[in-house]
């Protein structure tokens, strides 16, 4: 973990991009080939290139009944009650997000509105490489679900066997996902976005992926519509003294384990209790699975900031605008209306990061990257969209006739003043 005063954060935010944009740029080449060739050869592309990237051939890449029945065989016992417990919590936050149409007709002889309505086809990104996400499903496929979305479509990449996790597939059944593909990468992203013999085109993607997947949302957005780019997992934890060092170290680590490339970051204003969580670090880390991912996203991209006081913390959170953001503070509550930047909260010692990933309800689908100074979390209503109504009788129109031709006539659009003139020339003439 690199140690950074709060001075010292402020000035390190003015550094130069050109790494990052050469490693985009490099992406983006790959990207752009890989959706040219879905784009011209539809199933044989994705199947080819499925080859190159997974060394999986497929005849069908749709995951059969049978496939479905297998993973069901193969998951532990425990393991569907506790998809069930989470899908109950998910589905109770997220029911209370759905929109309702509504009309206005208080004024007399006008009558407006806004219409509420369901995307029709809807795809979904679940990543199968370092790790497999069946909460990933649920936090996609449920609000879908619950917007009243007809066509749900997973892609994933397959195993070394040509088959999908387990895990994904019953997770898939049980959110109530209509089709499963076995294919993953920039190649499902294009397949989703402008369809193939087998996979209808769809209006949305959603679902995280690496950065093969994340620019390759990027470039079809606007042939379809995305929820977000996605970068690595990021966590801040603002802590106090009556933090416990070794449930803010073992917070920080799981989102370290995610990649090499998550960021987790410790802000205090005590030296002592910084080098308590440090220590926690070093321990726990030499105790868990993913020991070597972890060790590298801690010191390549780990930071301690000591500030001032809570009110500095505070400010740096904000300008982070975190992905996860911990309270591990007295009383945090009392200080959430400081906080403006963040796509998750958490409030206290017993509120931990894994809480919301898994079992809470809120969507663990986050803006990243300080997106989160303008972006949302995943929800309903990302899967819905609104139109305006408007209806004027024959004398509310007439009654701004003049209003509208100023405006209109301000702007040279002489052809809009003649669509209401014409209207009012109507009336005199019905009346002569």
């Amino acid at each position: 973990m690199k140690w950074l005063t709060g001075a010292q954060y402020w000035s390190s935010k003015i550094s130069s991009q050109a790494i990052e944009d050469q490693l985009e740029n490099s992406i983006d080449q790959s990207v752009l080939d890989i959706i040219r060739q879905v784009k011209e050869a539809g199933d044989r592309a994705v199947n080819s290139l499925t080859n190159q990237f997974d060394g999986i051939k497929l005849d069908d890449f749709t995951v059969t009944k049978d496939e479905f029945a297998e993973a069901r065989d193969r998951v532990s016992p425990a393991f569907v009650p506790a998809l069930e417990q989470a899908k109950t919590n998910i589905t109770r936050f997220h029911q209370r997000q759905l929109q309702q149409s509504w009309i206005d007709s208080s004024i007399p002889g006008i009558v407006l509105g806004q219409q509420v309505t369901p995307l029709e086809r809807v795809g979904i990104y679940i990543p199968g490489g370092k790790a497999a996400y069946p909460s990933t499903v649920l936090m996609n496929v449920i609000p879908a679900k619950i917007a009243g979305v007809e066509s749900i479509v997973i892609t994933t990449p397959p195993q070394p066997n040509g088959k999908v996790n387990p895990h994904i597939l019953v997770a898939a059944e049980k959110a109530g996902a209509d089709t499963v593909y076995k294919i993953g990468g920039a190649q499902a992203i294009a397949a989703l976005a402008y369809g193939t013999e087998t996979i209808n085109k769809v209006q949305k993607i959603t679902g995280p992926g690496n950065a093969y997947v994340a620019r390759a949302k990027k470039w079809v957005f606007g042939e379809v519509a995305i929820d977000m780019i996605a970068g690595p997992s990021e966590i801040c934890i603002v802590a106090d003294d009556t933090a416990p060092a070794d449930f803010v170290a073992a917070d920080l680590l799981s989102q370290a384990e995610h990649d090499e490339a998550a960021t987790p970051i410790c802000i205090v204003w005590n030296n002592k209790q910084a080098t308590a969580i440090q220590e926690e670090m070093e321990r726990q880390t030499a105790l868990l699975e993913r020991e070597e991912i972890i060790t590298k996203s801690v010191q390549q991209n780990g930071k301690f900031i000591l500030v001032e006081d809570l009110y500095e913390a505070m400010d740096i959170a904000n300008d982070i605008a975190p992905e996860h953001l911990q309270l591990m503070i007295e009383n945090p509550i009392e200080k959430l209306g400081y906080i403006k930047n963040a796509g998750a909260i958490f409030l206290g010692n017993y509120s931990p990061e894994a809480l919301g990933d898994y079992m809470a309800g809120p969507n663990h689908t986050l803006p990243t990257n300080g997106t989160a100074a303008f972006s949302s979390p995943l929800g309903v209503y990302d899967f819905m969209k609104k139109s305006s109504v408007i209806q004027y009788d024959k004398q509310s129109l007439l009654n701004t006739v003049d209003a509208i031709t100023e405006l209109a006539t301000t702007e040279k659009l002489t052809a809009h003043a003649q669509a209401i003139q014409i209207r009012k020339e109507d009336d005199s003439n019905a009346k002569a």
